[in-house]
């Protein structure tokens, strides 16, 4: 009997283990997708403004064109970039945080 409660607790240390490194990949990766979105907002503001600034110099309304057609394909360019390395961040968030349990997990049994 007293070895069933022994099995249950070394299981219930090694659960909390698992959650405490969870909890820890959780951290570093909200961390990390956080200052992708801030250099990414820094590096769309600073584009955008540089966009603004050349449209407001243009000389005639094809050349204003021109740098409108510019900046909206290169924006397009940089959030796909960006969304796409922002599911690649989710996706390590998630697997790095489920790896501790699934390590666990045959343990279990």
């Amino acid at each position: 009997m007293t070895q069933i409660f022994g099995e249950a607790d070394a299981f219930g240390k090694e659960f909390i283990d698992s959650g405490l490194k969870s909890f820890a990949s959780l951290s570093k990766g909200i961390q990390a997708i956080a200052l992708d979105a801030t250099e990414y907002t820094k590096k769309s503001y600073e584009e955008g403004s540089a966009a603004f600034q050349k449209l407001a110099a243009a000389k005639s309304p094809e050349a204003a064109f021109e740098v409108q057609s510019s900046y909206a394909r290169s924006a397009y360019e940089g959030f796909v970039a960006e969304a796409t390395r922002m599911v690649d961040l989710y996706a390590e968030l998630a697997r790095d945080a489920y790896k501790p349990f699934e390590e666990a997990a045959p343990r279990a049994k």
